[in-house]
């Protein structure tokens, strides 16, 4: 519980805390299986364009920092799909981390992501974070970061 509330005190010392979940927001205690879930089920919603799924499961605070430095939030993210700039094909991951704090669940990981941007087939190798809060309606993604991984030489 005191990592717990060291965690949210230095994010509201960093100013990042606002977008957290607070403690009244928490549904509960995530698990690692829970948030390795939620992942795959972004994953699905975003392979197959679900909408409907991706305003569900993505919190409104969501802040998306692409590996291209791009920042989105909800609206922004889920439009770049839905206008067809964005699409993802495949989402794959490997040698993921799950840290869990109480409600909040920290992935860390290696990605592989087959997307065609702006008509542009692209294969993006990464590492990223991300972030999901448990609260009443379920898991919530709420951050991402991404760093591109630089091609073999």
């Amino acid at each position: 519980m005191k990592r717990i509330w060291i965690l949210l005190f230095g994010c509201t010392i960093l100013g990042i805390g606002a977008g957290m979940a607070r403690a009244e927001e928490c549904g509960g205690p995530v698990t690692a299986d829970e948030a390795q879930s939620a992942e795959d089920d972004r994953y699905k919603a975003q392979t197959t364009n679900d909408f409907a799924a991706m305003e569900k499961l993505f919190g409104d605070e969501l802040v998306y920092i692409h590996s291209s430095t791009v920042v989105d939030n909800k609206a922004t993210y889920i439009d770049s799909m839905r206008s067809g700039t964005v699409k993802y094909r495949t989402m794959r991951r490997s040698g993921v981390t799950v840290r869990t704090y109480g409600c909040i669940a920290i992935l860390s990981g290696q990605a592989n992501f087959d997307v065609t941007v702006k008509g542009k087939d692209l294969s993006v190798d990464l590492r990223f974070h991300t972030i999901w809060a448990k609260r009443g309606g379920g898991l919530q993604f709420v951050s991402w970061q991404a760093t591109r991984v630089p091609a073999p030489q």
